[in-house]
């Protein structure tokens, strides 16, 4: 749903320390410092020993990036990729790939032969095939790799990465700078492959979080002590991600983002995006999503609430509990 939408990029930033490598230099290029994004690249770029340059489309983040490590910045995209061998996008939605790729001052109007291009992105499958097809034909190499594990596990390098690439060859390339940003690095088959598994992860998790909040509220309101009853769910048949590292619930566990008043986690505009993304698979495919169905509806509710649109998803709980009081 995203292939037509277009994203104009910000005029090359002006003011910033501008990377001064040659053509022939290697280098590491990273666009895209988000909430997952910074810490992705903060680990990359202590972890690596080639050069480090960044750009975002919010000059603040390029800012704190480059005061914080000896990373060098970028003017726009196009401007990163003229300097760098290996370049990484964290970018939110299907049509800011389209434009940092393809705009005017993008990847691919200073793209050099070779350039190994690794999107971890969430988008619609279809715009990361024609973004792939388009760098490859430009003389680049590109995989999409897109990321599970949250900002928890961008902050810890803990992240899961599913990878798509046409080679072997492109894959151990890819590996070798995925593998300083998380610990499971998972090759899912060619071009697209990747985004169609994390589609597939994001609407299990979706699901999950929802029954999960469902079933604490439930215990809540019989009497049950939310800490026993997480412990009781998570040494049983019913453990999930969502109930052992972010129950939804404030205070069963410390570092979840439901304990930090829902700050600091994926935000339920973008769980709402993804099941966007995963229904219009579904509908390619004639594939029948009757849970996935509610849960974007349940998910579509909550965006309407500003403040719930902005807050980690795992704030299905507290939609619960005020949606349903009586």
């Amino acid at each position: 749903m995203f292939a037509r939408t277009v994203t104009r990029l910000p005029k090359p930033i002006q003011g910033l320390r501008r990377a001064s490598y040659s053509t022939s230099t290697e280098a590491i290029g990273f666009i895209g410092l988000g909430q997952m994004g910074f810490h992705m690249a903060k680990h990359l770029q202590a972890k690596s020993t080639l050069p480090f340059v960044v750009y975002d489309a919010d000059p603040s983040a390029i800012a704190r990036f480059t005061t914080e490590t000896n990373a060098r910045a970028a003017t726009s995209p196009g401007d990163l990729a003229s300097q760098t061998s290996v370049i990484i996008t964290a970018l939110p939605e299907s049509s800011h790939v389209q434009a940092v790729y393809t705009g005017s001052t993008g990847i691919l109007s200073g793209l050099r032969k070779d350039t190994l291009c690794i999107d971890s992105s969430t988008i619609d499958p279809s715009v990361s095939i024609d973004v792939s097809q388009r760098v490859n034909s430009a003389g680049g190499r590109a995989v999409d790799a897109p990321i599970s594990g949250g900002i928890m596990g961008a902050q810890a390098a803990t992240l899961t990465f599913m990878v798509g690439c046409e080679t072997e060859h492109d894959f151990g390339r890819t590996k070798e700078h995925l593998e300083k940003m998380g610990k499971n690095v998972v090759r899912c088959g060619g071009l697209g492959a990747g985004q169609a598994a994390k589609i597939c992860n994001n609407l299990l998790l979706a699901i999950s979080m929802i029954g999960t909040a469902e079933a604490m509220n439930l215990g809540v309101r019989l009497g049950l002590d939310p800490a026993v009853l997480a412990s009781i769910v998570n040494t049983s048949s019913g453990r999930c991600w969502a109930s052992d590292t972010a129950n939804p619930v404030p205070g069963v566990i410390e570092s979840a983002p439901s304990t930090n008043k829902y700050r600091g986690g994926f935000k339920t505009r973008l769980m709402l995006k993804d099941l966007g993304l995963a229904s219009n698979a579904a509908k390619d495919t004639k594939t029948p999503l009757v849970l996935g169905a509610l849960a974007e509806n349940i998910y579509r509710l909550m965006a309407h609430n500003p403040e719930l649109a902005e807050q980690d998803f795992s704030s299905v709980y507290k939609w619960l509990t005020n949606s349903h009081k009586d």
